[in-house]
């Protein structure tokens, strides 16, 4: 078996663009046929960008070569050009490509991905959902009442969840997150973090768990200042409250606070997670498998994680074939604790896939099928191109002023 072409997809998620603004997918095929499907998460350059780098990416390190040959490819591809070090946006394009050779690898075997990597241990999947507007855009006027701003329409939005049957929910009410981060958490950052775990505890009570989201904010300081008003609530998590460079300050904000912190949607290869786990930063390892170099680089990642008592929840702020991904390592590993749902994955979000991720009152369903279980629906993607300029995520470009 040999892999013979590539395709690159550009998807624009349609309203209310939950996960995103855009999807980068690839599709490989090999010379007999059978074809796989990745995903890119590369937030740093323009999504026709990433395309050619998949596109260079294959050319050079994947054309030609057997799929199943992960270690050798990755390798390959990891240690170009005298790089050999944690890059995100090598091993943005890197997870792509190895994610559509898994899914080759387990359609030549007539298996799920998750049988290849040690096999099936759990029968279904704790899920969570990020707290979205009930309608419209998923980036509402900030200066108008919503689910981001509000604690009472944040705790009417949880309830909702709950009701449908989800036992998490994640919010980051923390305030605006910047180029100049770390900064000092302003008085009204403090009072309105405090007052959504309040009135969303009050709403769910012990029905759910509460996931506490910020993007790296704070100083080391300021992230004690807050987890101290955020105690009190029992919060699951406290994720990612520092910046993600160095992770001895994460470590002394895990080691003030009884609140768990979470890190890992910024992190990529075993590297950057070995010195989160030596530093003792984070008992919850959040990869996301667009990013961190793929299925086996997570695998290991989550190995390495059970040897100090750490637990995975795979990160998802992407499209539904890093979901498909992230549902495989999640099924194979003993130490997974949650995984990220965008919703119930229906609507616009999965119009992308010909196949469906099952979601049942508050449990994601592991598919039987061969490799990652999802197939690219060409038409659908054809239709709904990326016409924008910004990039997927974006961060304020001016400093938090008290």
């Amino acid at each position: 078996m040999k892999l013979d072409t590539i395709e690159t997809f550009v998807f624009g998620n349609p309203p209310p663009r939950h996960g995103g603004r855009y999807f980068i997918f690839v599709r490989l095929t090999t010379a007999c046929g059978v074809t796989g499907a990745g995903e890119i998460y590369n937030a740093t350059f323009g999504p026709d960008l990433c395309c050619a780098m998949a596109e260079e990416m294959f050319a050079r390190q994947f054309e030609g070569c057997d799929p199943h040959h992960i270690e050798k490819l990755w390798r390959k591809s990891y240690g170009a050009g005298y790089t050999m070090r944690p890059d995100v946006t090598v091993t943005g394009v890197l997870s792509g490509l190895e994610m559509a050779c898994w899914d080759i690898i387990g359609k030549a075997a007539g298996k799920p991905v998750y049988e290849l990597m040690g096999g099936q241990v759990h029968e279904r999947l704790r899920s969570y959902t990020y707290l979205y507007p009930a309608e419209g855009d998923v980036y509402p006027d900030p200066d108008t009442p919503n689910v981001y701003n509000d604690p009472d329409m944040a705790a009417e939005a949880a309830l909702v969840q709950v009701e449908k049957g989800f036992t998490a929910v994640k919010f980051d009410p923390a305030g605006p997150y910047t180029i100049y981060d770390g900064h000092q958490p302003r008085l009204e950052d403090l009072e309105r973090s405090e007052m959504f775990v309040k009135r969303i505890r009050e709403a769910v009570g012990t029905r759910a768990d509460l996931l506490f989201g910020t993007h790296g904010q704070f100083t080391v300081s300021g992230a004690k200042r807050l987890a101290r008003r955020l105690e009190p609530y029992e919060p699951l998590w406290f994720e990612e409250p520092v910046p993600p460079e160095n992770p001895a300050d994460m470590a002394e904000v895990a080691r003030f606070t009884s609140i768990p912190v979470s890190t890992g949607e910024r992190l990529c290869t075993k590297h950057e997670f070995a010195r989160v786990l030596e530093a003792g930063a984070a008992s919850i390892l959040q990869m996301d498998l667009g990013r961190v170099g793929g299925l086996l680089e997570a695998k290991k990642i989550a190995s390495m994680a059970e040897t100090r008592q750490a637990q995975i929840a795979p990160h998802l702020y992407c499209g539904p074939v890093v979901a498909a991904a992230n549902i495989q390592i999640a099924t194979c590993s003993p130490n997974f604790l949650i995984l990220e749902s965008i919703g119930t994955f229906e609507g616009p979000y999965m119009s992308c896939l010909k196949s469906a991720i099952t979601w049942e009152y508050g449990y994601v369903i592991p598919s039987r099928e061969p490799g990652l279980g999802v197939e690219l629906d060409d038409a659908a993607i054809a239709a709904s191109p990326y016409t924008g300029s910004k990039l997927h995520l974006e961060l304020a470009q001016e400093p938090v002023v008290p």
